[in-house]
C-alpha cells in the first residue's frame, strides 16, 4: 500500500511517521491506511514545527509552511530508535552514503534532498541491500531501490530533486564501518 505525505509540506513528517511504522509492528498496523496516515502526518508535523516535542520538551519552533527542521528530525528519530542522531552536510558529491549504507529499519535516516541552490524534500532511507538503499519517497508513497550510484553521482532524480543536501544519522554511523 502507498502511504502519501497529505500536503506538499509534510514530506519530513511523514517519512518520520513512517520510520515509526517500520521501529514498532504495533504503530505500523494501527496506522496502515491512508486516511489514519493523513492525520498522523498531520499531528506529527504540527509538533514537529512547535515550541514542544513530541516527548514534551523544548525545541527551536520553525515555519510549518517550509516543513520540517533537520533537528527537530533527528529529536523525532532519537525519540523513535532511543538512538543519537546528528544532522551532516553531505553536499559535496558522494558524501551520503558515507552515513546511508548503514541504515536499517531499526535506525533508519533522514536524507534531505532538493537542487543545485537548497534542500526542498524529505525521504526515508530504511534499509541497505548491496549497493542501494530501500527509500521511502513521501511524495509517491513509494518505497523504491535507489543506488548507490545515484546517491553519490547522481543525479538521484527523486520527486524531481536529484541533489542530496542533508543526511540525519545515527551518531555512530560512520564509526560502523
Amino acid at each position: 500500500m502507498k502511504l502519501i505525505q497529505p500536503d506538499r509540506k509534510s514530506c519530513g513528517a511523514a517519512a518520520l511517521v513512517m520510520a515509526r511504522r517500520l521501529s514498532d509492528p504495533d504503530y505500523g498496523e494501527r496506522i496502515n491506511q491512508q486516511s489514519a496516515f493523513s492525520r498522523e502526518v498531520r499531528s506529527l508535523h504540527q509538533r514537529l514545527t512547535s515550541l514542544v516535542d513530541t516527548a514534551g520538551g523544548f525545541q527551536m519552533p520553525w515555519l510549518r509552511t517550509i516543513g520540517t527542521a533537520p533537528w527537530a528530525a533527528a529529536r523525532e528519530l532519537r525519540l523513535i530508535t532511543d538512538t543519537d542522531y546528528s544532522i551532516h552536510s553531505v553536499r559535496l558529491a558522494g558524501q551520503s552514503w558515507e552515513y546511508l549504507q548503514h541504515a536499517s529499519a531499526k535506525r533508519p535516516m533522514a536524507a534531505y534532498i532538493g537542487d543545485r541552490l537548497c534542500p526542498r524534500h524529505v525521504v526515508l532511507v530504511a534499509e541497505v541491500v548491496d549497493d542501494a538503499a530501500w527509500t521511502y519517497e513521501p511524495h509517491s508513497g513509494l518505497v523504491t531501490l535507489i543506488s548507490r550510484r545515484r546517491w553519490t553521482e547522481g543525479p538521484l532524480r527523486v520527486a524531481g530533486w536529484d541533489q542530496p543536501w542533508l543526511v540525519v544519522a545515527p551518531d555512530d554511523a560512520i564509526s560502523r564501518a
